[in-house]
């Protein structure tokens, strides 16, 4: 086997990688030969690295003299427990008239300095002040992913108020499970959004969430649907220009708060009961973030870009804190598929866009279509493309080097909502070797457990883990104070031991293979096997657009049910199912071969785009699926009810 792409000489000597790799080695005194080397650096001496990631990075505060206190406690560490800083702070540090946002509404297109960005944020956070919104207070979103939305965010961090998003297709309760457990004070939200060429007017939906929110004390309305949008829905509310003011420039006064200050709350997904609020340091989520950024993703200041996503998913998040490292943000808002596949090439083609964030769903759909974006158009300046949400198949790595871009640096990611970055990364200056990704990222001892908890070898499949404390673990679950939740979500199969809940294996080239989440994993006759083994071979067919794979409790085992969605025209013959079963078996193992294979119309998925497994598998079984609000079409679900392939 060949690596399907290897940096230059000169990339190599570029990259931020590189010079931070050099730093290291000078004030160590170690010789560093290569990204092997510096992840063992960042691991063997935690303290020393991420006191190089700070100043290698520029983090604007006071560092103070201690970088990592009980670091055999897991939970219990403390990251920097003397620092001061404000994420604001970092993420504005460049206040000039180039390009911070430009911004894609499905043509509707706006940019925004970084001069005015700079003077909205400190407009937006003297707002908050005027109001009574101090630090540790809750300032919640229920936006597209628009300019305004970064605009309240820093806002909120420049003062220590905690901000919190959903997307515009999240329905009522979807909001309320969410926003109702952290009582916000003041709710942004936009009069509508445009998804597939048409407008979803938010009028109605808003103001039955804010009766229903007796926290929620002001509400600003962006009009972005309608630019004369009325507000008169919406009680106690303001327009966004009015609540910002017209007013001389208030002086942005940037409160200096401690390394784990509450930044953001995320939400687990929700899909088996009400999501979790998991709340995220300021400190640990910069400095991870520009960790991946700069180190990961080789972003310079002046770069731009971009990822496609939904103010809902962490990606968002991790967008936002490009900024830090001076690059342009390039967001955009609808479908990625209106008026066709090729729009965000366009946007690219547009834009100058240097990093290309994704999904596995995304870069698939693509292929499916039959594009070729390496044939209509030029993407000269994309250097990285990065994709997360699902693991990548095979067959997308060698798409995206084959129709794609043939020079580029494809970087699989995974890591969640639970620790707002990656634990597995891209490497920019070592191969790319199909269907894995990269390396173990820096400063996270990552690992694979078995069953009872031994750690495996390369090719031996098991519990992705790490071993280590990292400083953007969360600081807390919300309305949790004897930290139970928190301690039974990651640390109770191994104690002392975050399990993520993927199921994985390392690679003889260093990488990480990603075979599926772990309680998803099928266990027919006791052989464990992951899901994204058999969607692999699946999803190759032409005819199969999609699929979902759960394992059906049936005669005292596990047997094999497989799902498909087709192309519009095809139906799911013997013939077809032969094929399918017979790619699978010469392909895997006859462990594999599902035992049954059932046509459906539509798979469901979360709001960020993953398809639940779990849920759909609850209802095959006949158990209640408690939130379905947290799906972006709950209606899917109900043609996997009783069907008649099943009970026999």
């Amino acid at each position: 086997m060949h690596p399907l792409w290897e940096p230059s000489a000169d990339r190599v000597v570029r990259a931020r990688l590189t010079a931070f790799m050099r730093d290291v080695g000078a004030a160590s005194g170690l010789e560093l030969a290569g990204y092997d080397d510096l992840y063992r650096f960042s691991i063997d001496r935690p303290a020393d690295f991420w006191r190089h990631v700070w100043s290698f990075c520029s983090i604007r505060g006071e560092m103070g003299e201690r970088v990592v206190v009980d670091l055999d406690r897991m939970p219990g560490a403390k990251f920097f427990p003397d620092a001061r800083l404000n994420f604001a702070e970092n993420v504005l540090r460049r206040r000039d008239d180039r390009a911070a946002i430009i911004f894609n509404g499905e043509g509707r297109r706006r940019t925004l300095t970084h001069a005015e960005l700079y003077l909205d944020v400190g407009r937006f956070a003297d707002a908050l002040r005027q109001a009574g919104i101090r630090a540790g207070d809750r300032v919640a979103g229920y936006l597209p992913n628009l300019p305004e939305t970064i605009v309240a965010a820093l806002g909120a961090a420049a003062i220590g108020a905690v901000w919190s998003s959903c997307s515009p297709d999240f329905g009522v309760q979807g909001v309320l499970d969410r926003f109702g457990q952290i009582e916000p004070r003041i709710l942004v939200a936009a009069d509508g959004y445009f998804y597939g060429g048409k407008r979803h007017d938010q009028g109605s939906r808003l103001a039955e969430i804010v009766r229903a929110l007796p926290s929620v004390e002001h509400t600003v309305v962006v009009p972005y649907a309608d630019p004369d949008a009325s507000i008169a829905d919406a009680p106690r509310s303001s327009a966004w220009r009015t609540w910002l003011g017209n007013g001389e420039m208030p002086v942005v006064a940037f409160e200096p708060l401690p390394f784990d200050h509450p930044l953001y709350i995320l939400y687990s997904s929700g899909t088996t009961g009400v999501p979790k609020c998991i709340v995220h340091g300021a400190g640990g989520t910069l400095i991870q973030h520009l960790k991946e950024h700069q180190l990961h993703c080789d972003i310079h200041p002046g770069d731009r870009v971009f990822y496609f996503t939904t103010c809902g998913w962490m990606m968002w998040n991790w967008l936002v804190t490009a900024l830090a490292s001076e690059a342009t943000l390039l967001l955009y808002d609808g479908s990625p598929f209106y008026p066709d596949g090729n729009v965000l090439f366009d946007f690219a083609d547009d834009t100058g866009m240097t990093l290309f964030g994704t999904s596995a769903k995304f870069i698939d759909a693509v292929s499916k279509a039959g594009l070729s974006p390496i044939r209509t158009h030029r993407l000269e300046t994309v250097r990285t493309m990065t994709s997360t949400g699902s693991p990548l198949a095979p067959e997308s790595f060698s798409f995206v080097y084959e129709h794609v871009k043939r020079d580029i640096h494809l970087a699989s990611i995974s890591g969640g909502t639970d620790i707002v970055s990656c634990f597995v990364g891209g490497v920019p200056i070592a191969p790319v070797w199909r269907g894995e990704i990269q390396a173990r990222a820096l400063g996270m001892k990552v690992d694979v457990f078995d069953e009872a908890g031994r750690s495996l070898v390369a090719g031996e499949k098991g519990e992705l883990v790490c071993t280590m404390p990292f400083p953007s673990m969360p600081i807390a679950f919300w309305n949790d104070p004897d930290r139970r939740k928190y301690h039974a979500a990651y640390f109770e199969k191994y104690p002392g031991v975050w399990r993520h809940g993927d199921y994985v294996a390392l690679t003889e080239h260093g990488g990480v293979i990603i075979y599926g989440r772990s309680d998803a994993v099928l266990n027919p006759g006791g052989v464990r096997i992951g899901t994204a083994e058999i969607y692999r071979q699946v999803e190759q067919i032409d005819d199969i657009l999609e699929s979902l794979v759960i394992g059906q409790q049936w005669e005292r085992d596990e047997r094999i049910v497989l799902f498909v969605r087709l192309r519009e025209g095809a139906t799911l013959t013997p013939e077809l199912e032969d094929l399918i079963r017979r790619r699978i078996r010469e392909n895997t193992t006859p462990r594999h071969v599902p035992a049954r294979i059932v046509q459906v119309s539509d798979i469901p998925r979360t709001k960020s785009g993953k398809i639940v497994e779990l849920a759909v598998r609850d209802v095959v079984h006949g158990r209640d699926i408690q939130n379905r609000e947290a799906l972006a079409n709950p209606e899917a679900l109900e043609q996997f009810r009783g069907r008649a392939e099943l009970q026999s």
